[in-house]
C-alpha cells in the first residue's frame, strides 16, 4: 500500500484492533440496518478474481432501496470491480465472481439467469460520457429499448421524453432530438447517458465516477439529478471525491488498500454521517480526513 500517513496516524491505524473508534449513539456496522425501504441489492460473500489476482474479497453488503450508496476508497481497492460485478460486466472480461448477488429475488449469477435480463433491471453510467456518436439524441436514449425489441414509435417517444425529463435534459433538447449527440456539452452528454440508462426503467442505477470528467457546474447538476433520481431508483455511486460522497449519499461503504491478503475487503459500511463523523474503524477515519490515501 502506498502509505502517506503521518507517524501519529500510522500508529492509530496499526493499533486499530486494540483501540476501537468512538462509539456513536447508533453505531454503524459492516452490515448497517436498512431503512424501511428494504434492500434492492444483496451481496453475500462476493469476490472477484482475474486469474490468480484477487481484486474483491468476501464482500457482504446490502444496498438500500431508493437510497444513494457511495463506494469510496483509493484507486485499486476494488470499488469499480465490485460495481461492475452487480451488472455482470465481468462476463466477457475474464473475471471470476464468487458469492451471490441478488437484485430483489433475481439471482444474478444463477446458471439460468441471462445477462440481458440483469441489465434490463440495472442501468450503468460510466466515468466518461459515452453517447453513441453516430446516433441522434433521441436514438441514444431509446437504444436500449430497441435492443430489447421495442419498435412502437409511441412507446419509444414516451420513454425518451420521460427519461429526458428525469435527467433534466428535456427542455434543452426537445427541439433538437434528431441532432447528433455530439452537439451537447460534456455535462449534457453525461445526462444523456443517464437518460439512456433510465429509459429501460431499471430498478438500480450504477454510476462509476460520473462526474470525474466534468467541471464544477456540470458536477453540481449531476449531483442534483442523483438526489432526485433516488426517489424512484436505487443508486450506487463510485467516487473519489469525499465531499461528493457526503453531499449525495445516504450510505457509504469504505474500501481500503492493504497487503495482498487484504486488498478488496470492505472496511466499513454505514450511514454516511456516521462514517464521516464517528467512524468505527480508525483506518476509515484516517482516509476520510485525508491522513491516508
Amino acid at each position: 500500500m502506498r502509505d502517506i500517513v503521518t507517524n501519529e496516524a500510522q500508529t492509530e491505524v496499526t493499533d486499530v484492533i486494540s483501540r476501537p473508534g468512538p462509539e456513536p449513539a447508533e453505531p454503524p456496522k459492516l452490515s448497517a440496518p436498512l431503512p424501511d425501504t428494504g434492500s434492492a441489492v444483496t451481496l453475500a460473500g462476493v469476490g472477484v478474481a482475474f486469474g490468480s489476482h484477487q481484486v474483491v474479497r468476501d464482500v457482504t453488503l446490502n444496498l438500500a432501496r431508493n437510497r444513494v450508496t457511495a463506494l469510496v476508497g483509493p484507486s485499486g481497492c476494488g470499488k469499480t470491480t465490485l460495481l461492475r460485478a452487480i451488472n455482470r460486466l465481468h462476463d466477457d472480461a475474464g473475471g471470476a465472481v464468487s458469492g451471490t448477488v441478488h437484485i430483489g429475488d433475481l439471482d444474478v449469477y444463477a446458471r439460468d439467469t441471462q445477462p440481458e435480463l440483469v441489465r434490463s433491471r440495472v442501468g450503468m453510467v460510466f466515468q466518461r460520457p459515452n453517447p453513441f456518436p453516430n446516433l441522434s439524441i433521441f436514438e441514444n436514449v431509446v437504444s436500449g429499448l430497441r435492443f430489447n425489441g421495442v419498435r412502437s414509435k409511441s412507446i419509444l417517444r414516451e420513454a425518451a421524453e420521460s427519461a429526458l425529463h428525469h435527467s433534466a435534459l428535456w427542455e434543452l433538447v426537445k427541439d433538437r432530438l434528431h441532432s447528433p449527440a455530439g452537439v451537447l456539452s460534456g455535462g449534457q452528454q453525461q445526462r444523456l447517458c443517464i437518460a439512456r440508462a433510465l429509459a429501460v426503467e431499471p430498478e438500480v442505477l450504477l454510476m462509476d465516477e460520473p462526474c470525474s470528467a466534468l467541471d464544477p457546474i456540470a458536477t453540481a447538476k449531476i449531483e442534483e439529478l442523483i438526489a432526485r433520481l433516488a426517489v424512484d431508483v436505487t443508486v450506487c455511486l463510485v467516487t473519489h471525491n469525499m465531499f461528493q460522497a457526503r453531499r449525495v449519499s445516504d450510505y457509504t461503504a469504505v474500501f481500503l488498500l492493504g497487503d495482498d491478503r487484504r486488498t478488496g475487503e470492505l472496511v466499513e459500511y454505514g450511514q454516511t454521517d456516521y462514517v464521516f463523523e464517528v467512524p468505527m474503524d480508525l483506518r476509515t477515519k484516517a482516509y476520510v480526513t485525508g491522513q491516508m490515501g
